[in-house]
């Protein structure tokens, strides 16, 4: 069975060290980025709600979207 090439003590520390810093790092960036959806979500639905307070029905302007034949398949 093969070994592994000898690595000094401060090398895997090193690596150990980066490691454990970027998931420290990616973990902030994921609450960042989950903060920010949260943002977009409630602003989202400001807008939806402004628009059926103005007599807009998505609802019934999402299925006249769905039956709308797509562009692809006009231009065959």
């Amino acid at each position: 069975m093969a070994k592994k090439p000898a690595k000094s003590e401060g090398s895997e520390e090193e690596q150990i060290g980066f490691h454990k810093g970027a998931l420290t790092t990616l973990a902030k960036e994921r609450q960042e980025l989950t903060r920010m959806l949260g943002i977009v979500e409630q602003l989202m639905q400001m807008h939806i709600k402004g628009l059926k307070e103005l007599g807009i029905d998505l609802e019934a302007e999402a299925q006249k979207a769905s039956k709308k034949k797509p562009l692809e398949a006009e231009l065959k």
